[in-house]
């Protein structure tokens, strides 16, 4: 990096910070993500260094959010639910929603959802109920034992119980 500007200091240091965010395997984003990632990141860097750039204003002012979809069109199918922020389609809405900063409750305001609104879709959340029972879940113990075993197995003789001639 060079000494000369430090806004370019700042301009490089976010691009190799971004560069190695992106290069985790675990880093989920889409390409229309980045840019947006890119200039936050050099918001910071800025920021750290010193050098005097000020923050962007947000891009959407605080509860003026459109919703990407309707409420019904989002849960039209049982596969999944498509969310209101992106209009892409999933499974479970609570980690899309956590990278968004958002939990479900606020999400649900900022969309004005009823407070049963689901974050699961509904075939996925019966097929991981199916399998929760299927290995026992949610059983007291012992009920497993006294399911199997509708008649109980008859008592074995001891030894000092047993007749003389055995």
């Amino acid at each position: 990096m060079s000494d000369e500007n430090p806004d370019n200091n700042a301009v490089e240091l976010a691009i190799e910070l971004t560069i190695a965010w992106l290069g985790n395997p675990n880093t989920r984003i889409s390409a229309e993500e980045v840019p947006a990632f890119l200039g936050k990141m050099h918001e910071t860097v800025s920021t750290l260094l010193g050098t005097g750039v000020q923050p962007a204003a947000p891009a959407e002012p605080a509860g003026d959010f459109t919703p990407a979809v309707t409420a019904r069109k989002s849960l039209a199918s049982k596969d999944h639910i498509i969310s209101m922020i992106d209009g892409k389609p999933y499974k479970t809405l609570r980690r899309h929603l956590a990278t968004h900063g958002l939990t479900p409750a606020e999400y649900r305001d900022r969309y004005g959802l009823k407070p049963d609104y689901p974050m699961v879709a509904e075939n996925y959340s019966e097929s991981r109920r199916a399998m929760a029972k299927k290995i026992g879940l949610g059983r007291k113990p012992g009920a497993r034992k006294a399911d199997e075993n509708a008649a109980p197995a008859p008592a074995r003789r001891r030894k000092a119980d047993a007749p003389a001639g055995e």
